[in-house]
């Protein structure tokens, strides 16, 4: 009797996953071996290849073990995260999309740019996909690189609806290497992502058990002194927030998966000595952010968010949430290398191993201590209640520059003299509280005026003030080891539109801990009144500038942001870009996509509470 389509699916997915650790996986699900592939290359990944143009996907919930334990995550295609999808620049792909889940679903592909209709987002330009209907995406493949594609529908991404999907290029590129391999790296929790969120909602800093004890405190005196201690303990406490609020979500409920294999899984991607192997790393986790190194390996960077950069070598990377990342590693030693993740807020860590043969394994470094938020993390409104800013005109305060105020007392700004905060339109700030603003010290507001050039902008590419291309991000030492930051990132060749900004765009990120409210401009997406307006075919600087205590991955859908991070006609084009806490980012958007696009924070539970906003570009 042939098997039922679901039994069929996890013997194809255990046969992968013991098929991964030879060498195997990418044969069993089509790939071909390296002595029949055109480019000469083999590629590695345990949850099997479709290759387009034309490719069918079967989404559904199956029985499947996740880190030695039952469970029932959504599937797509029998293994969950999903399959790679594997397309070339220059096709028409059509992907067919079948539902077979009892709830609507869709499919987001995550920096394509593609037409509107196509991008998977229910309620923008799509309506999504009921239950027991196919919906079929068709789009021209234009670009080459690194992407991922996920579900766009309620929490289903922090089910493992997601998966790799890898574009060839058309024309050789202009790095080589021998053999690849796909890490995608996740975060998986055996909660329903519902209760999650109530979790977040109910209680600030449910999932956070590395808060600060006795030992910690008396450790910051004899480093600071007793006042200085004092201090900043007296702040956190006046702002009812605590210093060690990295992530939201912590290895207290999540599994770390890279592949969908868990760290004592110890997935295996083999290599032979002296071959130059390419890693294209994608973080599609719900909410975590990741460290990875390979301790004994440089990594040189070649790529970001799909887009070549000119080459970076590194110690170790920061990958935000939706951000990808491509290395280069050349072993010359005949021996295990270990491929480590470590989540950002130290509670845990993904795994695999980079290995001549397969079940080698090297040592698991030693995970590092949590790091403190420090003085940057304020920004503008460290102690402010953001909830009184809603009637506030965040578009009448490009000038300033937040980063200035991170050492400002905030209960001292009452009598503020307003007329050093030129540009500020104050008839917007009805809502907001002055009677505490009394006493500012304005030798902290050095600096709140950018150097204008023509028309009262920055030249296109500049840095804006504010911006920390040059840091690396919380607890990540410098000077230990080379670790990537924003400003290396340089663009491999110019981006065709070279014109400077038209007009400038600024949009403030903004939340409240205690009740879990996210939003932009102090509006969640419940509550603002139309889309923003991109003029269709502009030049547009979007600025966008953090008031949270959090880091936020901010992605914008069917066109590309170019990162000012000073480097001209070479700024990097990203299609997500991580916004430190306190930090003024900018990026150059040519508006060239007609149509409705989602613009969002890529945390998912972020999102889901209100940092979302729809762009229209007409």
């Amino acid at each position: 009797m042939a098997p039922k389509p679901s039994e069929f699916s996890v013997s194809r997915r255990q046969l992968l996953k013991g098929g991964s650790a030879l060498g195997l996986g990418a044969m069993v699900s089509g790939v071909v071996p390296a002595w029949a592939n055109p480019w000469g290359r083999t590629s590695g990944y345990s949850q099997g290849v479709e290759h387009g143009p034309e490719i069918s996907l079967v989404i559904r919930r199956e029985d499947i073990d996740i880190a030695g334990q039952f469970a029932r995550p959504i599937s797509i295609n029998g293994s969950s995260p999903g399959p790679m999808v594997r397309l070339k620049e220059g096709q028409d792909a059509v992907i067919k999309v079948t539902n077979l889940l009892d709830e609507p679903t869709s499919i987001h592909w995550h920096g394509i740019i593609l037409p509107p209709e196509m991008d998977g987002v229910p309620g923008i330009s799509f309506a999504g996909i009921a239950p027991g209907e196919t919906f079929t995406y068709r789009f021209p493949v234009t670009q080459s690189g690194t992407y991922w594609y996920h579900s766009h529908s309620g929490l289903q991404e922090q089910e493992g609806h997601a998966g790799p999907l890898i574009i060839d290029s058309a024309t050789p590129e202009a790095f080589t290497y021998d053999r690849e391999h796909v890490l995608l790296l996740t975060d998986w929790t055996f909660e329903d992502p519902k209760s999650v969120f109530r979790n977040l909602k109910t209680m600030e800093g449910y999932y956070n058990y590395q808060e600060r004890t006795v030992a910690d405190f008396f450790a910051d005196v004899r480093r600071g002194g007793w006042v200085d201690t004092i201090e900043s303990r007296s702040m956190w406490a006046e702002m009812r927030m605590s210093s060690r609020d990295i992530a939201d979500v912590t290895g207290s409920t999540y599994t770390y998966l890279l592949n969908g294999h868990s760290p004592e899984e110890n997935w295996s991607a083999l290599f032979k000595r002296g071959e130059t192997v390419r890693l294209r790393v994608v973080n599609g986790s719900a909410m975590s952010y990741f460290d990875l190194r390979i301790p004994g390996l440089k990594m040189t960077v070649v790529a970001a968010d799909g887009q070549p950069v000119q080459p970076v070598e590194v110690d170790e990377f920061r990958i935000a949430v939706a951000e990808a990342y491509d290395v280069l590693v050349t072993p010359e030693d005949d021996k295990a290398y270990t491929i480590f993740a470590e989540a950002m807020d130290r509670s845990g860590y993904a795994r695999a191993t980079l290995a001549p043969r397969p079940g080698m394994e090297a040592p698991v470094p030693e995970r590092r201590q949590i790091a403190d938020r420090g003085m940057e993390a304020m920004g503008a409104h460290a102690g402010m209640d953001h909830s009184k800013m809603t009637g506030m005109d965040h578009s009448q305060m490009a000038g300033m520059d937040h980063s200035q105020m991170a050492g400002m007392d905030h209960s001292q700004m009452a009598g503020m003299d307003h007329s050093q905060m030129a540009g500020m339109d104050h008839s917007q700030m009805a809502g907001m509280d002055h009677s505490q603003m009394a006493g500012m010290d304005h030798s902290k507001m050095t600096g709140l005026q950018a150097d204008a050039a023509q028309g009262g902008m920055l030249m296109a590419g500049a840095v804006q003030q504010g911006a920390r291309y040059d840091q690396a991000g919380i607890g990540l030492d410098q000077s230990l080891r080379r670790v990537l930051v924003y400003q290396d990132l340089k663009a491999y060749s110019p981006w065709p539109d070279r014109r400077g900004p038209m007009r400038e765009m600024e949009l403030h990120l903004t939340g409240n801990m205690e009740r879990y409210m996210w939003s932009f401009d102090g509006k969640k997406f419940s509550e603002v009144n139309g889309p923003i307006h991109f003029h269709k075919d502009e030049r547009l600087r979007l600025i966008l500038i953090n008031d949270t205590m959090m880091e936020h991955p901010i992605h914008l859908h069917g066109m590309w942001m170019e990162l000012e991070n000073g480097h001209g006609d070479l700024i990097p084009r990203k299609h997500t870009l991580n916004v430190k806490p306190g930090e003024r980012v900018s990026a150059l958007i040519t508006a060239d996509a007609e149509g409705s696009w989602a613009f969002h924070c890529h945390l998912l539970y972020h999102m889901d509470a209100g940092m979302f906003r729809v762009v229209k570009v007409s």
